[in-house]
């Protein structure tokens, strides 16, 4: 039983440090995409940071999501 314990203390203490960490290296990014002529927003146009999977994409106001 107490090895049983000390496991699941040791699993929940790990996972609360990865967390941490991982929300360390949270980034907000937000704005507005306009199309350069026009001055109209651009909905649905997409970003992403580059050499990574993590993006948005623009609302009917052209603000990230």
């Amino acid at each position: 039983m107490k090895k049983l314990l000390l496991t699941l203390f040791l699993l929940t203490t790990g996972l609360g440090i990865f967390s941490s960490q991982a929300q360390d290296n949270l980034i907000l990014i937000s704005g507005k995409i306009i199309d350069k002529d026009s001055k109209e927003p651009l909905i649905g146009a997409g970003i992403q940071v580059k050499g990574t999977v993590t993006g948005s994409i623009t609302d009917s106001k052209g603000a990230l999501l």
